[in-house]
């Protein structure tokens, strides 16, 4: 289908180039896509839903991006909708990950692990890539409740890191596990950040860093922050004040909000050094994302 073939250079020009050039182009498929989806009859209503599905998905991801969390809850939701309409278990449960996706930004640790659970409701019938997204979004979302569980966090990332290799479906959606270099890593040393375990995360991000192509320009920027702020903790301020320094320029060359809000996250792991020189220069960086 014309739709899905197009996914994969979304996908591309999303890591280089950011949400804002992007979601014009996306946005105007999306919508075409539902009302091809109300004049349809099955089957032919069936696969546009599925790409429906995937659209949306991706829209609301920009929206996310780009800190427009309204839009992008209402765009989750259109997923979701096309998906129960759809009938396909893989597309329901990649929906319901995405709905997480959503609420790990709102900080809502919780509702992570609701919708993460809710996509392993019937998990005998997903393939490896959809179990993998949930099980990921599961980890994240405990990491982010009050009691830090670092050893569920583990186990359910191992669960997910021993799918990877037996991911082998056409779909065209959902397959940054494949596309992302130390795809677990990274996961893996997200959470470790929130639990505050911070010489484990570094560790992961030092094997991390380096690998991804530099066509990842925004998530790349992303990692570097988040290596940034477990090196801030440590404390190791001269890298941080680094890194930072060379990772603020794809703010402004991609619009990443997540970015611009992975960055601005750093002064509060280094409040031990604030008033030192690097502590002075790095809060200076980070001011101009205010």
């Amino acid at each position: 289908m014309y739709f899905l073939e197009q996914l994969p250079g979304h996908y591309k020009a999303d890591m280089w180039l950011g949400p804002r050039h992007l979601i014009p182009t996306v946005a105007t498929q999306a919508q075409l896509i539902r009302k091809l989806v109300q004049a349809a009859d099955a089957p032919v209503r069936r696969g546009l839903l599925g790409a429906g599905v995937a659209y949306g998905a991706l829209l609301g991801w920009l929206y996310q991006d780009v800190g427009d969390i309204d839009r992008a809850g209402i765009w989750r939701t259109v997923a979701l909708e096309m998906a129960h309409r759809s009938q396909n278990p893989q597309l329901i449960s990649y929906a319901l990950t995405n709905k997480a996706m959503l609420a790990v930004d709102l900080e809502d640790g919780r509702t992570v692990v609701d919708y993460a659970e809710a996509a392993l409701a019937d998990e005998s019938k997903l393939c490896p890539k959809v179990r993998i997204l949930a099980l990921v979004h599961q980890a994240h979302g405990h990491s982010m409740l009050p009691v830090k569980d670092k050893d569920l966090v583990d186990r359910l990332l191992d669960q997910a890191a021993d799918l990877v290799d037996l991911v082998d479906d056409e779909y065209s959606w959902g397959n940054a596990c494949r596309r992302t270099p130390g795809y677990i890593d990274v996961q893996r040393a997200t959470a470790y950040l929130r639990l505050g375990a911070h010489r484990e995360a570094i560790a992961l991000w030092d094997r991390v860093l380096g690998t991804a192509p530099e066509s990842a320009r925004r998530d790349n920027g992303v990692f570097w922050a988040r290596q940034a702020s477990a090196l801030a903790a440590i404390p190791e301020p001269e890298r941080v004040v680094h890194i930072v320094s060379t990772t603020a320029s794809v703010v402004d060359g991609t619009g990443s909000v997540r970015l611009r809000r992975e960055l601005k996250a750093i002064p509060r792991q280094a409040t031990a050094w604030a008033d030192t020189a690097s502590g002075r220069e790095l809060a200076e960086i980070v001011s101009r994302f205010n």
